[in-house]
């Protein structure tokens, strides 16, 4: 997996040009370009349009640039992937992926149209079934990068209520960090609909970093600040994990295997972790 600031992820409609030039000055990590739910089906193909020209035109600075398509069983998914296939986009994001076929077709046609190996896919994970595949599903192909969660569709689907805490949808997100973690994948946090909930989305926020996640989808630019800051590593846990690199190198410079940090004891799985925060800081700092 590569180590990139992917702390807030906004979804903007492709069918706004408006929103599609903004998108070029805002603090999100990833954009997410949205050809499917933003989008009305009389607007399809102007969106699909507006979106391939505002890739052409860049502008976007060192923001990741990810297309969702419609889905396969709708009239314009097919055609969604091949026009993304040859633009400056980072990876198209299938919407409610099911099986490990879908992905395998994705990545069959992007290559048909020409689409670079370093065009990546990205799966919506938002249904019971999705969920209950995403094992068989992260290990679908090798241009797979990573999931995002639809809580929104998944919470539907289950009859599940939107509480604080989310305990209806725990062991669905934990199951999904679980797969994307086992085939080296990033993975995204759901949306959270009450614009207005400030302190329910900045708990929310907290909690997807605690449960692994690598940053959150978004729908509103106002919430960008907050996801950024709750999934950035923060100033203590960098510093302690620069001690623990530099202790580790000094241990094994004179051939011991573990050391002690301020009262905690370290080894290599602790050093592995460590360079990750310092190297996801770093490239945070590079951002900014």
């Amino acid at each position: 997996m590569d180590i990139r600031p992917r702390r807030s992820a906004l979804y903007m409609p492709g069918s706004n040009a408006r929103a599609l030039e903004k998108a070029r000055g805002l603090p999100a990590d990833m954009l997410i370009l949205d050809l499917e739910d933003a989008v009305a089906p009389d607007a399809k193909e102007t969106a699909r349009r507006q979106v391939t020209e505002a890739l052409a035109a860049g502008g976007y600075g060192s923001r990741e640039l990810i297309v969702r398509v419609n889905g396969f069983e709708t009239p314009w998914g097919r055609d969604d992937v091949a026009a993304i296939a040859r633009c400056r986009a980072h990876a198209v994001l299938l919407p409610k992926v099911e099986s490990a076929a879908v992905v395998c077709e994705a990545a069959d046609l992007l290559a048909r149209h020409g689409a670079p190996e370093s065009l990546r896919l990205w799966c919506m994970i938002e249904t019971p079934r999705g969920v209950l595949r995403a094992a068989e599903i992260a290990a679908a192909h090798t241009r797979l990068a990573g999931f995002a969660m639809g809580t929104s569709d998944l919470a539907k689907d289950l009859h599940a209520r939107h509480v604080p805490g989310r305990l209806p949808l725990i062991a669905s997100l934990e199951l999904c960090v679980l797969a994307a973690r086992a085939h080296g994948l990033a993975i995204l946090d759901g949306v959270h609909l009450d614009l207005d909930d400030a302190e329910g989305f900045a708990a929310a926020c907290r909690q997807g970093a605690e449960l692994g996640f690598d940053g959150k989808t978004l729908i509103h630019p106002k919430t960008i600040a907050v996801a950024n800051e709750a999934f950035a590593p923060r100033g203590e846990e960098i510093e302690f994990a620069e001690k623990i690199i530099a202790a580790h190198a000094e241990a094994a410079r004179k051939g011991q295997g573990v050391v002690v940090v301020d009262g905690k004891l370290i080894e290599s799985l602790h050093v592995a972790e460590a360079e990750r925060l310092v190297a996801l800081a770093r490239a945070i700092r590079a951002r900014e």
